[in-house]
C-alpha cells in the first residue's frame, strides 16, 4: 500500500464540554465504529480506533468503499449499522467473531453503512495539516454522486442547527454533537475536538462490585432495575472513582456483602443459557479478552442515582456517573419507568443530504 498517510493511524479524539460552543463547524455523534479507511487502488484496509484491522468483519463494505471512494484515499469515519431506523450498536458487537462463516451470515443479515467525516490523504497529497475547512471541502469534493451505504455525515457551522440536530437525533440513536474548529489540522490521537453529549439521571440497584485492579477496594458498581415481571436486570455500571472514594466506598458496601451466590437475582450469570431470560453482568467472551469479570455479589438493598448519556435496548450504553446514594428510595421503586424515551427519528432522515 503506497499512501502519504500509512496504517496504523490513531484517529483525532474528543473531551466531553457542557454545552455546544460558538464558532464551530458541527457534526452529529455517531454510536458506532471509529474506523480510518485505507485505499489504494483495488486494495482496501480498515482500522479501528486503537489501530486494530477490522475489515475482516466488515468484508461487504469492501466493495461499496471502492465504488464511493477516490482511487487512493485515506478517510476517517464510522462503520454504523442501522436497524428499524435506528443505529444498533449490539448488531456491531456481533460482528467481532473469529468465524468468517458467521461474519458473513451477519453481513447478509445486518449490513454495515460507513459514513465519513475527515479526509487524512488524497492521491500522493496527506492532508493532515490542513485546516478541517479545506479537509471538508475536499471529502464533499471526493464523495459526489456516493450513495448508500457510504455516506458524507451531515455537517453545519450554525450553532442553532447543532442544537436542533442535538434535540432531534437522539431519537435514531445518536448520542450527541461533535464540534470541531474549522481551522484546526488532523491531529492523531490527541483530544482536540469537543463533544456534547446527553444527560440524565437514574435511580438503580446496586447488586454487586468489582474490585478495582489495584487492590481489594471498588472498581465499579453493578447496577440493576425491575422489569415489568419484578425481574432485576443489570442495566450497567458506575465507576470513575478517586482512590480515596474507592475504599470508601467498599467500607460502606461490606455490610452488604453476600457469602455466595445463592438467593441473588443474578446468580446464574456464568451460565451463558440464563442470559436469555435474563439481562446479567457477562460472563468471559470474545471482548472481555480474558479479562476477569468476576464480581461481588451484594444484597440488592442500596439505591444511588447515576447520570447516564445514552440508552441502548434494556440497558447504558457507557458507563454511568455515580451521584449519591438514595436512601429514601426502595429496591423495587427502581423500575425502568423512570427512564426517558426520546422522540423516535428515522436515521435514514438523518443521513439525507440537504437540497442542492
Amino acid at each position: 500500500m503506497d499512501l502519504p498517510v500509512t496504517p496504523p493511524v490513531t484517529p483525532m479524539l474528543a473531551k466531553p464540554v457542557a454545552d455546544i460552543p460558538p464558532g464551530m463547524h458541527y457534526e452529529a455523534k455517531w454510536d458506532g465504529f471509529r474506523a480510518i479507511v485505507f485505499r489504494d487502488g483495488d486494495t482496501v484496509e480498515i482500522g479501528s480506533r486503537t489501530a486494530k484491522p477490522l475489515t475482516r468483519y466488515f468484508p461487504e463494505l469492501a466493495d461499496s468503499l471502492r465504488a464511493a471512494l477516490p482511487p487512493r484515499c485515506v478517510v476517517d469515519g464510522e462503520i454504523v449499522i442501522v436497524r428499524d431506523g435506528r443505529l444498533d450498536f449490539d448488531a456491531l458487537l456481533e460482528r467481532i467473531h473469529p468465524a468468517a462463516s458467521r461474519v458473513r451470515a451477519l453481513a447478509e443479515r445486518t449490513p454495515a453503512a460507513f459514513v465519513a467525516f475527515d479526509l487524512l490523504a488524497l492521491g500522493d497529497d496527506a492532508f493532515l495539516d490542513r485546516p478541517l475547512s479545506e479537509r471538508r471541502a475536499a471529502l464533499t469534493d471526493a464523495l459526489r454522486g456516493a450513495g448508500p451505504p457510504v455516506h458524507l455525515a451531515p455537517a453545519t457551522g450554525d450553532r442553532e442547527t447543532a442544537r436542533r440536530w442535538y434535540g432531534r437525533f437522539e431519537g435514531a440513536g445518536l448520542d450527541g454533537i461533535v464540534a470541531k474548529a474549522p481551522d484546526q489540522p488532523y491531529r492523531p490521537g490527541e483530544r482536540v475536538m469537543l463533544k456534547i453529549k446527553h444527560e440524565r439521571t437514574a435511580d438503580c440497584v446496586v447488586a454487586g462490585l468489582r474490585h478495582h485492579k489495584s487492590g481489594p477496594v471498588v472498581g465499579s458498581l453493578l447496577l440493576g432495575l425491575y422489569d415489568d415481571a419484578g425481574a432485576l436486570q443489570h442495566v450497567g455500571v458506575c465507576g470513575s472513582f478517586t482512590a480515596r472514594r474507592r475504599a470508601e466506598l467498599m467500607d460502606e458496601l461490606r455490610p452488604l456483602v453476600m457469602d455466595d451466590l445463592a438467593g441473588h437475582p443474578w446468580a446464574a450469570w456464568a451460565d451463558e443459557d440464563a442470559h436469555a431470560a435474563r439481562r446479567m453482568p457477562g460472563g468471559p467472551s470474545r471482548w472481555s479478552g480474558g479479562k476477569d469479570l468476576s464480581w461481588v455479589p451484594l444484597r440488592p438493598e442500596r439505591v444511588c442515582e447515576v447520570a447516564y448519556d445514552h440508552l441502548q435496548g434494556d440497558r447504558f450504553r457507557h458507563t454511568a456517573r455515580f451521584r449519591h446514594w438514595r436512601p429514601d428510595r426502595e429496591p423495587r421503586s427502581c423500575t425502568y419507568a423512570q427512564l426517558d424515551e426520546p422522540v423516535r427519528f428515522d436515521l435514514a432522515d438523518v443521513l439525507t443530504p440537504p437540497p442542492s
